[in-house]
């Protein structure tokens, strides 16, 4: 190439860096803050709950999934959701999801599951969430049959969200990569919902647990782990611990979150506490933020 071709093809490049350039794209990395479970820190959260929010903002948490849903109150932590919400905005913090209680219903009729599911919808409309999530399914539903009327459950509930705005999510955790005669709840429940209503939220501590890496079921449900629980293993005991000092490595465990479909992720610690709730929360963070959010 000449010379004057050369800089005459810099200066329009150049130029098209100013005003944009159509056929170019540039993709910022997506920024995901860092959340915390609120289960992590139930017993904090029950007795001050709004200091408890001030001292997990200071330890740099931004966001939060909430439990603990009172649908005889239609509160949350002893407020109306409307008044939780100011609070978060007052702070500067947000919930994105909610684990609500799905499994108390799993008998129930249809017309008092719409009532229940009418209510979790509002209540994350009030506090701008984007998921309502069913946590677990109690002992005695954990077979086969179970797990085909759930699935039957999270479509309904599922679809009812979708036409509210509302995401709608199942937490997993190890029972469902049990083999049960060439079976398992996690294949039922792959094969009987409907991914347009349905996604799914990595608890990758339950997955490891159960043998299972994150990275290979993100590649055989690409897209549908819209949301991650990320916590850690105690090294002997296998209960759990606080980011950086179990056993599962994060740093080559974590899926690509673009693969995934990640939206949002947590921190929890359901127990366990070296210390307390709130300074295994704030230890995670560190250990998050040094060595984790980087890779993201």
């Amino acid at each position: 190439m000449k010379r004057k071709e050369f800089i005459q093809k810099t200066a329009l490049l150049s130029a098209g860096f100013s005003i944009g350039l159509p056929n170019f794209s540039f993709s910022k990395k997506k920024h995901f803050k860092m959340g915390l479970q609120l289960f992590s820190v139930r017993d904090a959260m029950k007795f001050a709950p709004l200091d408890t929010l001030k001292k997990l903002k200071t330890i740099g948490y931004q966001d939060f999934e909430i439990y603990g849903f009172q649908a005889d109150t239609e509160t949350i932590y002893g407020y109306k959701s409307i008044e939780f919400k100011r609070i978060l905005d007052d702070l500067g913090l947000s919930t994105t999801s909610g684990h609500y209680s799905f499994p108390d219903y799993f008998n129930a009729s249809a017309d008092q599951l719409n009532r229940y599911v009418d209510q979790c919808i509002q209540t994350a409309i009030n506090l701008n969430s984007s998921y309502i999530t069913w946590p677990f399914i109690k002992p005695e539903n954990c077979n086969p049959e179970g797990f085909k009327h759930l699935s039957e459950k999270l479509n309904v509930i599922g679809e009812q969200a979708t036409k509210a705005g509302i995401g709608f999510a199942y937490h997993n955790h190890g029972y469902e990569f049990e083999d049960w005669g060439g079976t398992s709840g996690h294949q039922i429940l792959m094969q009987l919902t409907d991914p347009k209503f349905v996604k799914l939220q990595m608890d990758m501590y339950w997955l490891v647990h159960s043998g299972k890496t994150p990275k290979d079921m993100v590649a055989q449900n690409p897209g549908r782990y819209v949301m991650w629980h990320i916590k850690d293993m105690d090294k002997v005991t296998r209960d759990y611990t606080e980011l950086g000092n179990g056993s599962i490595d994060y740093t080559i465990m974590l899926p690509d979150p673009k693969t995934s479909g990640l939206e949002y992720l947590y921190i929890e610690q359901g127990g366990n506490f070296a210390e307390s709730s709130m300074q295994s929360a704030a230890d995670s963070a560190l250990y998050f933020k040094q060595n984790l959010e980087g890779l993201l």
